[in-house]
């Protein structure tokens, strides 16, 4: 959002938030001096969950290498996973180091995870043939046999910044659901100024952001999204990760995750997923430049068998120029295409990506004359309507016949994300999109008590999202313009 969320303190949303994000271990701590691999679920929906296993070295030699083995119950499987080789046969399930994280110094500990299918938690587990919980294995004949050795896997690039080569090993993705945004439209490019298909035709997609998942993750959740691409009949859904304002900086390991959940959430429900990296304070782009190399990395390497993912790398950059942007997006792309090479790039403009129509940063004709070196990106717009008239109107016109544009957020009030509605102007930039093919998300999918967020208060602790009782009147206006039939 523009300038207008700087200290929310959402004591509810909040609480909801540390609901989701409960750790359930199913692993007791392992005996002094011995190393252990303890099971978590980061977080849970209805049809699954995302799984996490903590290796800790607490013995006095270097591991050179780990495997972790298991049984799944009757019903649970295992979708995709990350940073471990995978074998086994039917619910016995065998986990190995990959080529970067197989040795593990005394007191240092390495993760992998999984994305499973069902309800049902491991049981059995075994760290190179011992118990996961730590000491020795009282019998040989207890346990299931030690599965032989996972296949070696090639090495991890040595940094984000310095690998100009794709990981080796990008979590497998399931099929997009039949029928859906992500079915018939597949992996999306740029072609000329417009976002096109698999198949080379310009399309618009339309859906909603979230708000802060630091503060509203109970109103993104399995049920809600569900709501938004049956109901809403929604096409994308852009995750929107603060940065500071009690965002990532503060825990990124908790905000990561939960950023790989909702892609992942998003990908069941055949929806594409924009990653907003919702830098808002400080305006320059290049104060979080490494903190955005780490996630973005991890992001991209995590889902580059993905189709559906696209990458917003600056929300609103401002007290900068298009110069500076621009530094900050040609050093931050090549880290995102080592990973993922085909996936679109969204590049925030200058004053709250406005195009500098809301300071001085630069307009249009400046980004046009001096644009990204890469291909497959567009520009961000923003626009709030009651705030918004005819000057933004009118660049913004201009800038769909110049650049590749996409408007990642709107709103139908004032640039607060409160006040009053002006429908009338919103139209306006709708049938303009719609008639130019530019694709849209609204903000916002909360029940925060602004007029801009499309749910009444109380709505996601309730967890009633179905149907429009609980809608107000801007939630209504976009839900109606969503579910406008695709042209695809």
């Amino acid at each position: 959002m523009s300038r207008k969320l700087r200290s929310v303190l959402a004591a509810g949303a909040v609480t909801a938030l540390a609901a989701l994000s409960l750790a359930v271990a199913v692993s007791t701590a392992g005996a002094a001096g011995t190393p252990t691999a303890t099971f978590t679920k980061v977080s849970e929906w209805g049809s699954g969950f995302e799984g996490r296993y903590t290796i800790v070295n607490g013995g006095t030699t270097t591991l050179s290498t780990w495997q972790v083995s298991f049984t799944l119950p009757a019903g649970t499987t295992i979708s995709s996973h990350w940073d471990a080789t995978r074998s086994g046969s039917g619910q016995q399930v065998v986990f190995g180091n990959v080529g970067w994280n197989g040795n593990v110094a005394p007191g240092a500990s390495v993760t992998f995870g999984f994305i499973g299918v069902g309800s049902g938690s491991p049981t059995g587990c075994l760290l190179n043939g011992q118990p996961c919980a730590g000491g020795t294995q009282p019998s040989p004949s207890a346990s299931s046999p030690r599965p032989p050795s996972p296949s070696a896997s090639p090495s991890r690039p040595p940094s984000p910044s310095a690998s100009p080569s794709r990981p080796p090993s990008p979590s497998p993705s399931a099929s997009p659901n039949p029928g859906t945004p992500v079915a018939a439209n597949g992996q999306l490019r740029v072609c000329g100024r417009q976002l096109c298909n698999k198949n080379g035709k310009a399309i618009q997609l339309r859906g909603m952001s979230t708000h802060g998942i630091q503060w509203y993750a109970s109103c993104a959740t399995a049920a809600s999204l569900s709501v938004l691409a049956s109901e809403w009949q929604a096409d994308v859904l852009r995750i929107s990760m603060y940065i500071q304002e009690g965002g990532y900086e503060t825990d990124p390991r908790r905000y990561t995750d939960m950023v790989h959940n909702y892609i992942e959430l998003a990908t069941a429900r055949g929806m594409y997923a924009i990653v907003d990296w919702h830098m808002l304070d400080p305006g320059d782009p290049n104060y979080n430049l490494a903190r955005a190399k780490t996630f973005f990395t991890e992001i991209a390497q995590r889902h580059a068998n993905k189709v559906n993912v696209l990458y917003e790398i600056a929300n609103e950059p401002s007290g900068v120029n298009w110069a500076t942007i621009k530094s900050y997006a040609d050093q931050l792309i090549p880290v995102i295409r080592a990973q993922d090479a085909e996936a679109v790039v969204l590049v925030g403009t200058p004053d709250w990506s406005s195009l500098g129509v809301s300071g001085s940063g630069g307009g249009v004709s400046t980004i046009a004359a001096n644009p990204v070196a890469t291909g497959n990106v567009m520009y961000v717009f923003h626009f709030y309507a009651a705030s918004h008239g005819d000057a933004y109107y009118n660049t913004f016109a201009q800038a769909i016949d110049t650049l590749p544009m996409f408007v990642t957020e709107f709103g139908t009030q004032e640039y607060t994300g409160d006040g009053p509605n002006n429908f009338t102007m919103s139209q306006r930039y709708l049938d303009l999109m719609a008639a130019k093919k530019v694709s849209w998300t609204n903000w916002n999918f909360s029940d925060d008590f602004r007029s801009g967020a499309v749910f009444t208060s109380g709505t996601c602790s309730a967890g009633a999202f179905s149907g429009t009782s609980r809608l107000k009147p801007a939630g209504a206006w976009v839900r109606d313009r969503i579910r406008t039939p695709d042209d695809f």
